[in-house]
This record gives C-alpha cells, sequence and structure tokens, in this order.
C-alpha cells in the first residue's frame, strides 16, 4: 500500500496503517510529478486548502488510467497537526475513487494548467461537488491573479494591509496574514516571495517590515502595483 500525502508534517508513519508513503511535490508552482511506486492500492490523503487541492487533481489526474484500486480520504481539518490517533481515525472514511473524482479532477488540472483563468471558471460553472472542496479552493487560487483596477493579488494586498496598520516581524506578519484566509495555504518561503516581489511597496529595516508611501498609494487606489 502507498500513502500519498502532502507535507512530511502529516505524521502517517506513526499510525499504524503501515505502507510506503509518498509526498506529492508543489503543484501550485510547478513542481514535477514524482515518479508513483507499483503498489495493490494506493491511498490519497489531502486536505481542504488550495495547496492540498491543486495536489489533488493533478495526482488524479496522473493516476486516471491506474489498474491499481487508488482510494481518497480528505478532510476539512488540516492534516498537519492531527496526532496519529486523529489520522488513523480518517481511515474508515476511505473510499474508492469514482469515474466523476476522476472526471472533475482532470478537468480542473488541464484548466489549471492553462494560460486563460477562463479554463478555471468555466470548471467552476459546472459541477464540482464529486470533490467538495475543490471550488473554494479554485476560487481563492484565481484571488490570486492581479485584479484590473490596482494590480495586486489578494495575498500581496493582505501584506500591504497589514503593514498598513502597523510595521511587523517576518514572523508576525506572516501569523497576521494567515488570519486572514479562510483556508490556509501559504508557507513561510512563499511568503518571502511575495516580500520580495513588494519591494517597491514593502520596505525592511533591522527585521522589520513596513509598507512605502507608494504602497499607501496602492492600496488607496491612488497608483497602481506594477511589480
Amino acid at each position: 500500500m502507498l500513502h500519498i500525502t502532502n507535507g512530511s508534517s502529516v505524521s502517517l508513519p506513526e499510525t499504524g496503517l503501515g505502507g510506503e508513503i509518498l509526498i506529492w511535490t508543489d503543484s501550485l508552482h510547478g513542481g514535477e510529478a514524482p515518479p508513483v511506486p507499483e503498489h495493490d492500492e494506493i491511498v490519497l490523503w489531502f486536505e481542504h486548502d488550495l495547496y492540498d487541492q491543486a495536489q489533488l487533481i493533478h495526482v488524479l489526474d496522473c493516476l486516471r488510467h491506474s489498474p491499481v484500486r487508488i482510494s481518497l480520504i480528505q478532510s476539512g481539518r488540516y492534516l498537519g497537526p492531527m496526532s496519529p490517533g486523529e489520522l488513523a481515525a480518517l481511515w474508515p472514511t476511505r473510499h474508492t475513487v469514482t469515474g466523476r473524482e476522476f472526471e472533475v479532477g482532470g478537468d480542473a488540472w488541464r484548466a489549471f494548467r492553462s494560460a486563460d483563468p477562463v479554463a478555471i471558471q468555466d470548471v467552476l460553472a459546472q459541477d464540482t461537488s464529486a470533490l467538495p472542496y475543490l471550488a473554494a479552493a479554485l476560487r481563492r487560487y484565481l484571488q490570486e491573479l492581479p485584479t484590473a483596477a490596482d494590480g495586486l493579488a489578494r495575498t500581496e494586498r493582505q501584506i500591504l494591509e497589514i503593514l498598513a496598520e502597523a510595521p511587523h516581524t517576518f514572523g508576525s506578519l506572516f501569523v497576521e496574514n494567515q488570519k486572514r484566509e479562510e483556508a490556509i495555504f501559504l508557507g513561510d518561503c512563499r511568503m518571502r516571495d511575495y516580500l520580495q516581489g513588494l519591494h517597491s511597496c514593502v520596505r525592511e529595516s533591522e527585521g522589520i517590515y513596513h509598507i512605502t508611501d507608494l504602497g499607501r498609494e496602492v492600496l488607496a487606489g491612488r497608483a497602481r502595483f506594477r511589480g
């Protein structure tokens, strides 16, 4: 048996369920699919946030023609903080992936890879209830595209709004940004990437981040962020 999940923080090895564990790569930012060893059953463990749902549809697309049993466990809670006992309690909820789940996952993955965001909107206009957390994740993904009004993605805007209220260390800024998410998905490395991209709107001094005058102008709608 092979378990596929997102992140080594998920304590599957301590559950007593046995089997090999494969950590999927970062589908959201262009990660390549890792080779999947042959097993008699492959169990997918994914939660509700954007990163996990992007990986889930990637996995479903990769395994749609697999001859082995593909099972799925989804959670509306974060798997990483769960104890081994809590993870093991999810085991009875696993089910064999249905044809409809493969279909929705494949359609969503092809739209996700498209350069045209309309492709994702087309998926959202369809019935995605076979994968109950997918629609919210795809809507959150669309919010990461720059808006026509100010050129900011949602995460960029949240960072500027937080710093407009008060300066922050990286750690406190990271936590404040998490508080504004319906489902936390952004890791610390990607947060640093966003801050680097916002260099004209954010300045750092002795470990403290501040919003610049341009950042305030962008937030107020008097200037447009251009990266």
